[in-house]
């Protein structure tokens, strides 16, 4: 059809495992930022991203041709990956 557009914009939000207290402002504002990056790398609309020490709060736009649970499944798998490999927390980060 044409000229049909289409602005789905979905907000998430995801806590540690836990909800523990332990993300923390030395390396917070870097996760929100390394998450912004996984979203722009899957062709998501990244609108905002933030949280606080034990939560995350994504706001983005939806591409129509992908689904929110697969969009989820790799920004916590590529951000656990990310927190566990800068060993910003003592043990093994799980959200």
């Amino acid at each position: 059809m044409a000229n049909t557009y289409t602005q789905f914009n979905v907000q998430t939000i995801f806590a540690v495992k836990g909800r523990e207290n332990i993300l923390t402002s030395d390396f917070r504002p870097g996760l929100f930022e390394y998450i912004i990056g996984i979203l722009r790398n899957i062709n998501q609309f990244p609108l905002a991203v933030n949280g606080y020490k034990n939560h995350v709060h994504i706001f983005f736009e939806l591409h129509p041709t992908t689904n929110v649970s697969d969009i989820m499944e790799v920004v916590k798998a590529n951000s656990s990956r990310w927190i566990n490999s800068n060993h910003f927390v003592k043990g093994h980060f799980e959200w």
